[in-house]
């Protein structure tokens, strides 16, 4: 029995999120199924972490157990073809049986793009969020600094999160940068994130920088836990999984 680590791209718009879902197509669902098809039995995927409805994936991890005894290129070749086209094997890896794409993570990686103009691009309207009116890079920089850190980020959680127990994250950094074009891009760093919790940190943030809210705001959210005073939770289509590191 061998351990593979696969790395995964994906398109998530066509995607109901990443998690198996009754009737519902996700991406765990259509790889454990070209795994199944490879195997001739009911294959199961291990993931780094599950990703929302529209959300992307630059390099999703996941791993699985296998009797079969392939070569790396041979895995890629024989999974790839028995995948969509919105989903693409970026790497295969042979790893020790401790490895497990959840839990060994060290550090998660998003980026978040926005279009900052009053036009939009229609090519690439499903990978960016499209705010119209002029954004303070400056505010937005300033408010971040608040977030870094290790903090219980409950407030910077959706009502629905299934997470039990402690929500203690830490946030690593938060960069802030344009691309020329209008395009801005949001990288959030971090040990591990909510439901939900990096659209609300960007959604919040772009608040601030159109002066809707003070940055003010999320302190006292730290402080008192409360999703209410933090603002808007950003599109899902804007959001892309980076990187895992290990």
């Amino acid at each position: 029995m061998e351990r593979i680590k696969l790395h995964i791209a994906y398109d998530g718009t066509n995607f109901a999120g990443y998690q198996v879902q009754h009737n519902q197509r996700t991406v765990q669902l259509v790889v454990e199924r070209a795994l199944s098809k490879m195997h001739r039995q009911e294959m199961k995927v291990y993931t780094s972490g599950r990703t929302d409805s529209g959300v992307h994936a630059n390099d999703q991890v996941l791993h699985f157990n296998s009797p079969m005894t392939l070569d790396c290129s041979s895995w890629r070749n024989a999974l790839q073809t028995l995948l969509p086209k919105d989903v693409k094997i970026m790497h295969v890896e042979k790893v020790d049986e401790s490895f497990d794409a959840r839990k060994s993570a060290k550090e998660k990686v998003y980026r978040y793009q926005i279009i900052n103009q009053r036009e939009y691009d229609v090519f690439k309207r499903l990978y960016e969020w499209h705010v119209i009116k002029p954004l303070s890079m400056e505010r937005m920089r300033s408010a971040a600094k608040l977030i870094e850190g290790t903090h219980d980020f409950t407030a910077f959680s959706a009502s629905k999160s299934n997470v039990k127990g402690d929500k203690k994250r830490t946030i690593k950094s938060i960069d802030i940068w344009e691309e020329g074009d209008g395009r801005i891009i949001f990288e959030v760093r971090g040990n591990g994130f909510l439901t939900h919790m990096v659209r609300i940190i960007v959604g919040t943030l772009v608040e601030i920088g159109l002066g809707k809210k003070d940055e003010t705001c999320i302190t006292q959210a730290l402080e008192t836990l409360n999703r209410q005073v933090l603002g808007l939770t950003a599109p899902s289509h804007g959001l892309c999984l980076w990187k895992v590191i290990y």
